[in-house]
């Protein structure tokens, strides 16, 4: 008896010590809420994505070259984005003037005008909730991280470059287009895998008669769990 509470009372649970530990956002994870200021007033996160899919990505500071071109170039996939049902939103810890005066500069710099709001996160609370700092990489800055949202608040995809490589949004386009796709067909998308090319039909799917109802166009076997068919949404 004694032996099992010294045990309890210096080793807590597994699912406890797990808790106690984890800090990171992981994939299925909910995307915590949040109200924050930025360069479009003060926002509450849920309440700007509603029942749309989000792309909330932090950068590690404004007046930076790579940064500049990132922003400028989301600004410029608007109609990409809202064709997808998608809403793009930035984030630095710099404050909401030095946002408003960047925003004049990606506008001129970059031939577009910035039509998402960017976050002011100077008290590091979304960015601690989104683990966007990085201590080994810096302690006060955030890093280049971008995180998918669906409708259902869930995390979908969670990546992070390196602070020298800017970001590949037709990549982010490409994830976000096999996720609405994989979301609602028995199908995964391979490698390198592009809108209106072949899918893989998912391995737990043999029944005959519903692989003939879910796809029409038929399929090719190359192995019994790699089977290939024809983007079901497509004509």
């Amino acid at each position: 008896m004694l032996k099992e509470l010294r045990h309890s009372q210096f080793h807590p649970p597994i699912q406890q010590r797990y808790e106690a530990v984890k800090m990171s956002l992981r994939l299925g994870d909910t995307a915590p809420d949040f109200t924050q200021e930025s360069s479009e007033g003060t926002l509450n996160f849920y309440e700007f994505l509603g029942d749309s899919w989000g792309i909330l990505f932090s950068h590690p500071a404004d007046y930076t070259p790579v940064c500049t071109t990132e922003l400028g170039y989301t600004a410029k996939l608007k109609q990409e984005f809202e064709k997808r049902g998608v809403k793009a939103i930035a984030l630095s810890v710099d404050d909401v003037e030095s946002h408003k005066g960047w925003i004049n500069d990606i506008n001129e710099t970059q031939n577009t005008s910035v039509n998402f709001p960017i976050i002011a996160d100077q008290d590091r609370k979304v960015s601690t909730l989104y683990d966007f700092i990085h201590p080994n990489a810096s302690e006060t800055l955030t890093v280049r991280s971008l995180v998918i949202i669906d409708p259902n608040k869930k995390v979908r995809l969670i990546i992070t470059y390196p602070a020298s490589t800017g970001r590949n949004f037709h990549e982010i386009l490409r994830v976000v287009d096999s996720l609405q796709l994989t979301d609602n067909y028995k199908v995964a998308t391979p490698a390198n895998w592009q809108e209106g090319e072949d899918v893989v039909i998912v391995p737990s799917l043999q029944d005959e008669a519903e692989l003939k109802q879910r796809f029409p166009k038929g399929y090719t076997a190359v192995k019994p769990y790699l089977r290939l068919t024809p983007q079901p949404n497509r004509d």
